[in-house]
């Protein structure tokens, strides 16, 4: 299934339903790089972002970090400290919205 993206597929195949790749999940919205924080939930990833804010005051940058949960398909194997691309797509539960797409983001 084409997912829209520049994206390379998988060599191996899995028979996951929400998978962009082998299954119908359809991405949409945007895509974020960032890196593996916890692989400890069942096919959920956490993907940790850091960037910079600027704080007037101080005339300066401070760094924050957000934390977003994604579904982590069987064909991708995936590791912590790893980066990735994820993407948004429609919601899977509660807390996650996006889906492991790209394994090294873009080099």
């Amino acid at each position: 299934m084409a997912t829209g993206l520049n994206v390379t597929e998988p060599e191996t195949t899995c028979a996951d339903e929400n998978c962009p790749f082998h299954g119908t999940l359809g991405v949409r919205g945007q895509t974020l790089e960032g890196t593996v924080a916890s692989t400890d939930m069942t096919k959920t990833v956490v993907v940790e972002r850091e960037y910079d804010v600027y704080v007037p005051k101080y005339d300066r940058y401070m760094k924050r970090r957000s934390r977003v949960s994604a579904h982590h398909p069987p064909c991708l194997d995936l590791e912590e400290g790893e980066e990735v691309r994820i993407a948004e797509t429609r919601p899977l539960s509660k807390t996650k919205s996006h889906v492991v797409v790209e394994i090294g983001g873009d080099d």
